[in-house]
């Protein structure tokens, strides 16, 4: 894939000192933004301190990155840990740093960082300032606030509507983490695909204070990019310039166009079985790609075997096009059909697989297994709160028609043989 990329950095008209800071190594496609704070320039410290260890730390392990791009040992899990313990190397810096230097103790960095390797994208985020995605002119923030504002948001306490007028206003810049005020800290990191036309904002609270996502997808789409960044950092000064602003632009391009759009096709097919389904119904996109992260592609030829009765398994099935027969001790109970889902029990217990599933023509499905499963609900709480709720709204409805269906039958069976019904019998 082909990446055309660009930035800009303004101090803003609040501000005597940029403690911004971005970063773009080509040849690693690694693009990094931080926001410095501490006073007396110490921002500036933290932030550019932040942007190079980070990316000396990367370079060192190269070949983490060269095996994964051409499938030779390294795995998605070795390179997020890679960006991970960058960001911790570049804290440990920026913390010795400080303790060595009483008049910049204390001293601390946002860092976002986004790594692009062969086909998928790498995130390392810690802060508050952001990534955004923006796919087929949808936009979607990729990290999450490290900020006392989100968290009050998030519990309920506050809206951004009425967050100007409310006591908590006055901590509108505090973060919950920072790099480098601790010797370590805890870092977000996540792997999505990246697909031909995406395009992504890297960008500081300074700009992202003053988006609203249409704007910020119509600027983006802009025909030229290298005006792109400049036309964020003019919108945030034209709306007062408060902090300093930053904006990293990022395109990426497809050689092969037909190649393109049959991946692109794919991964739409698979976020829109997936919001269609009352499991995944309440999640976010960017939820539904965490999903999709912790799924693999499996196809079937006519007549092969997905499921067999009385086996044990941890997978569930999700069909994205064929069809799958579902039959028990040979007699046929039903076809599944593109979007449905079939299997689902056993991500939470082990029992015997009550029927058989057989592809009827060339399919293609979705497999989720147990252990991805626990792991993004042990890692993700508020994700895992909506993928439970509507496991048990799933099962409760099931319940329900279970108990309908039976009640229907024993009224039948009762209306042809009165004397088999003796349970209010006297």
């Amino acid at each position: 894939m082909e990446l055309s990329f660009w930035a800009a950095t303004d101090v803003g008209r609040k501000r005597e000192h940029n403690e911004d800071n971005f970063l773009i190594d080509k040849k690693l496609s690694l693009f990094v933004v931080a926001d410095g704070m501490g006073g007396h320039a110490s921002g500036e410290v933290a932030s550019h301190i932040a942007v190079h260890e980070f990316r000396k730390s990367i370079d060192a392990k190269r070949e983490v990155l060269s095996g994964f791009a051409s499938g030779d040992g390294a795995t998605v899990q070795d390179v997020l840990a890679l960006l991970e313990q960058a960001v911790q190397t570049a804290g440990h810096a920026i913390f010795n740093r400080g303790r060595h230097e009483p008049d910049k103790r204390g001293m601390g960095t946002t860092i976002s960082a986004m790594l692009v390797v062969g086909e998928r994208g790498f995130i390392a985020h810690v802060g508050d300032s952001r990534i955004y995605m923006i796919r087929q002119g949808q936009v979607v923030q990729l990290t999450e606030d490290h900020s006392l504002v989100n968290e009050l948001i998030r519990r309920g306490k506050v809206t951004r509507e009425t967050l100007a007028k409310s006591p908590y206003s006055a901590y509108k810049n505090a973060v919950t983490r920072a790099l480098g005020v601790y010797e370590t800290v805890q870092v977000d990191t996540m792997d999505f695909e990246a697909l031909p036309g995406d395009q992504f904002l890297l960008c500081s609270d300074g700009l992202h204070t003053y988006l609203d996502e249409p704007q910020l997808a119509a600027i983006v789409a802009g025909p030229h990019i290298t005006t792109v960044p400049q036309q964020f950092v003019d919108l945030a000064n034209e709306r007062g310039g408060q902090d300093n602003i930053t904006a990293l632009v990022l395109r990426i391009q497809a050689p092969d166009a037909e190649v393109g759009d049959v991946r692109s096709e794919e991964i739409t097919r698979k976020v829109d079985v997936l919001k269609q389904m009352p499991l995944f119904r309440h999640l976010t996109y960017k939820e539904i790609l965490r999903v999709l992260n912790m799924t693999e592609v499996a196809d079937y030829n006519t007549g092969e075997e997905l499921i067999h009765e009385g086996d044990s398994g941890d997978e569930m099935y999700i069909l994205l096009k064929g069809k799958i027969r579902l039959h028990k001790d040979g007699a046929f109970i039903t076809h599944v059909l593109p979007g449905a889902h079939l299997g689902e029990m056993a991500l939470i217990d082990r029992s015997p697989r009550s029927v058989s599933a057989t592809a009827e023509e060339r399919s293609r499905v979705l497999i989720m297994r147990r252990r991805e499963f626990y792991e993004i609900i042990r890692k993700d709480p508020p994700l895992s709160v909506k993928l439970l709720w509507s496991f048990v709204q799933v099962l409760g409805d099931r319940l329900r028609k279970t108990t309908a269906d039976l009640s229907g039958a024993r009224q039948e069976a009762t209306a042809a043989d009165p004397s088999h019904d003796v349970l209010f019998d006297e």
